[in-house]
């Protein structure tokens, strides 16, 4: 592999990451980047568990998407191995899945039968319950190398850096989005019931509570019909 040239498409993918506009076009440069540089993938995907609940993001191929399904629907398979290591297996490749059949039963001759031949996967993050982690695929058993496992992993630790990064973005964007929302909800409030900013926020939280309905989506009803009622 000429490592050289590699490290050049790193560097400029790794810019690219940081210039995309989303969390979602971050996610599908990272698949799309995996696919580009790491030797022997024909697929890749983004695969995120929570608890036993398990969604499928920027995959590649439909192949991804099932294959996330069925470790979903049998609760095995590599992912659900990471998760449950205590300190969470970064790395895992599976050379051949025709010989797997041991470690998963049930999932292996099924990846099989959806064209897998190959595997790897790489660790994202972990945080509280939830794993993600970053699956490349090879229709072909033996694809993966120790070249490509390092290129995985170095394409991995680019994109946790960078998913880390837009996720905080995204969610800074909202908490603003969220309390200008709220902000607007209170203001008429105050106006409809000669209010302080304490008591219509007050009143917001009440019907909050009350209805078991979160407190921006009460405000964004407020801000859409006017009033609570």
């Amino acid at each position: 592999m000429d490592w050289g040239r590699f490290a050049e498409q790193m560097a400029a993918m790794a810019r690219d990451l940081l210039a995309q506009d989303s969390v979602d076009d971050t996610l599908d440069r990272i698949t799309a980047s995996a696919t580009e540089l790491v030797g022997g993938c024909d697929a890749a995907g983004i695969l995120v568990l929570h608890g036993r609940q398990v969604q499928t993001l920027a995959p590649t191929d439909q192949l991804v998407v099932d294959s996330d399904r069925l470790q979903a629907e049998l609760g095995e398979g590599p992912c659900f191995d990471a998760a449950r290591t205590s300190l969470g297996e970064r790395v895992f490749r599976i050379a051949d899945f025709t010989e797997e059949r041991q470690r998963w039963p049930a999932y292996a001759p099924q990846a099989r039968a959806l064209g897998v031949g190959s595997m790897m996967g790489f660790l994202l993050f972990t945080e509280d319950e939830d794993l993600g982690a970053l699956n490349l695929y090879s229709g072909q058993p033996g694809a993966f190398t120790e070249d490509s496992e390092l290129a995985g992993w170095l394409l991995a630790s680019h994109a946790a850096v960078a998913f880390s990064s837009a996720r905080t973005h995204a969610q800074m964007e909202q908490a603003v989005a969220t309390r200008h929302v709220i902000g607007e909800a209170m203001g008429i409030v105050m106006g409809s019931h000669g209010l302080t900013e304490e008591q219509a926020f007050d009143v917001l939280r009440r019907y909050s509570q009350e209805n078991n309905v979160k407190l921006r989506e009460v405000a964004r009803m407020v801000c859409e019909q006017g009033s609570l009622d």
